[in-house]
Parts: C-alpha cells; structure tokens; sequence
C-alpha cells in the first residue's frame, strides 16, 4: 500500500469535537424500528423463496430462488454486522442474543468469530501488522508482502490477482463458513454452545430443505450459485471501503480522525446504493462512529465532509466504478514486481 497524505493542519483533538456535534444531533441513539422493519421484509422474503421451494418442489425454475437467497443471506450478514456495532441496542445482553440469532441462526456464520476480526479492523485500518483484513492470505496488498510469495502456484497468483479477485469472491462464502465452524473448536470463544446450537441448526435446515424440495442435481447446483453469489455480493460490499487506500504513518495512525478517515472511502450513490452495501457506502462515517444506525449515516456524511474541510484532512469519496478499479489497479501494482522479475 502507498504511504498516506498528511492532512494540511494537525487536528488533534478535532474527532473530541467532531463526536461531540454528531452526538448533539442525536444521530448515535439507537434505530430498534428500522431495524426492526429491516429484520422483518427479510425473513417474509426468506419464507415465501422456502414456501415457493416447497410447493413446486423438484422443479428447475426453483434455482431463481438461489440469487434471492444470496441476496438476503448477505443482507443478514449487514444485519449482524449491525447489532454488532450496537447499532440496534446498547444492552450487552441483548447485542449478544440478537447477534448470535442473526449472525448463526440467519446467516451461518460465528458471531463470535466476525466481531472479534471485526473490531481488530476497526481498530487499526490497513494497519498491515493488526488489521486482519489486509493480512497475508490468498491476497496480498503490499508489495513488500508479495515479495514473500514469489514461487510456485502462491506466486503465479500473486502475479495475477487482480485479474483473479472477482473470481476468488465466488468461493469467499465457503470460506467464511469453513472459518466459522473452526473456531468453534478453538478456545475463547464465548457463548461457544449456543453458537454451536445454531450453526448447526442452520445447516441443518438448509440441507432439509434442499433435499425434500430438490433433485440431487437441482441441489448442487442451487448451493453452488447461492453460495457463489453470496461470496461475490459480500466481497464487492466491502473491498470498495478500503482496498487501495493508503497506509498510515506513527502521526497519523495516532489521531482517531486521521486514522478512520485517511483509511477509508465513501462510495457514492441514493437510497438504493444505501440499501444495496448495508451502509457500508458511508464507509468513512461508519468508521469514525461505528455504533451509529446505517439510517442516520448519510445525515451525518455532509457534517463529517464540512469538518473535514475546514481542517485540510482529504475526504476520499468516488463512485462504484471507480472505486472498484482503484482497487484492482492497487492489487495489480503490488504483483508488479513479481511479474517484472519472471519476465526478466
């Protein structure tokens, strides 16, 4: 990654008095309603796709059914994310019951395990030695990482991932599955019987259902593209936020404002977009107030932009297309090397 710009003028205590005008607004209360209704339209579409399965069970046309499923099993991830922000309720009890209802029970996935990862983001973006999210796996984003995986097939596809991001994407929704049923075996884990109780109860009903609805054929193939689209919407949901964006110096990396802001890029778009990324559009504001509700994040996008402005700190903001492509540019950049030197 490159190395971050330093804002015009230090801030210093310029997020203290950014929180305070956000805070006087009420933007950072709780939303239980819209969350409420959100929750809601999602499990009504969930049970017409599961009614439509089992009236018109074996039949091909069911497969229409899997991309709305990748659509909502994506949006209950942006639903746990949420509660796990204690963006719903503030009750430690509650986020937890809520969380794990929403995030193993809906969506298959260890609550426990996202919000640990989750909150190490958070708290250190980019941060290539804390941030897990730009750690050294099937991808890398610096190139002094890349320089670690010169040969073999790690090396082929560090040579080539831009051009194998997307379709590595497909298979990001098996991974996290895989992911959350190992760290079930792992110690630390709170709550670790119930997260058990309900990832197994969602597999096991996801199975049923496709196996008292579906021919073996129908089957795979509807896991397949459901858990290919899911994989796919969830990776373009959250790379956009921060890949390509820059690293931070000891300076910067040490003022709140800086660090969320620097790190992070808004995507641009309406209602839809909004709807369409859980939020996570507002990728700067999310990160400077993390248990702000989704609703209010655009009420508090012309606030945080004014107030960056008026203190010099760069305010990164483009639409989807270009986003996406910064990304990628970036990913292409960092194999760079690896390729200059097989074509050497």
């Amino acid at each position: 990654m490159t190395a971050a710009p330093t804002a015009a003028t230090n801030p210093g205590a310029g997020y203290a008095l950014l929180a305070k005008e956000i805070r006087g607004l009420g933007l950072l209360e709780p939303r239980r309603g819209f969350y409420a209704g959100v929750g809601a339209v999602a499990l009504v579409l969930t049970a017409l796709v599961v009614v439509a399965m089992v009236v018109w069970r074996d039949s091909w046309w069911l497969l229409l059914g899997a991309p709305v499923l990748a659509v909502l099993s994506t949006q209950y991830g942006f639903l746990g994310h949420d509660i796990g922000h204690r963006q719903v309720t503030r009750g430690r009890v509650a986020t937890r019951v809520l969380g794990i209802g929403v995030g193993n029970g809906l969506a298959g996935l260890s609550y426990g395990w996202w919000v640990a990862k989750h909150n190490a983001h958070h708290a250190h973006p980019n941060d290539l030695a804390t941030d897990p999210d730009v750690a050294v796996g099937a991808l890398v984003w610096d190139a002094d990482q890349a320089e670690e995986r010169r040969g073999g097939f790690v090396g082929w596809v560090t040579r080539h991932q831009a051009a194998l991001f997307v379709p590595m994407l497909l298979g990001e929704a098996f991974a996290l599955h895989v992911s959350s049923v190992r760290e079930l075996f792992k110690p630390g884990l709170r709550d670790r019987a119930a997260e058990a109780t309900l990832l197994v109860a969602h597999l096991a009903a996801y199975v049923l259902l496709l196996v008292t609805t579906l021919t073996w054929a129908q089957a795979i193939v509807f896991v397949l593209v459901h858990k290919m689209l899911q994989g796919l919407y969830l990776g373009l949901s959250f790379a956009p936020g921060h890949k390509g964006m820059p690293t931070l110096g000891p300076v910067e990396a040490a003022d709140p404002l800086l660090r969320q802001v620097l790190t992070s890029r808004n995507i641009r778009g309406g209602r839809f977009v909004d709807a369409a990324l859980g939020g996570l559009n507002y990728q700067i504001e999310h990160h400077l107030f993390p248990s702000m509700p989704r609703s209010n994040l655009r009420h508090a996008q012309p606030v945080v932009r004014r107030f960056c402005a008026e203190r010099g700190v760069p305010y990164a903001e483009a639409g989807a297309a270009t986003a996406y492509a910064a990304g990628l540019t970036h990913l292409h950049a960092v194999g760079s090397r690896l390729r200059e030197r097989v074509a050497a």
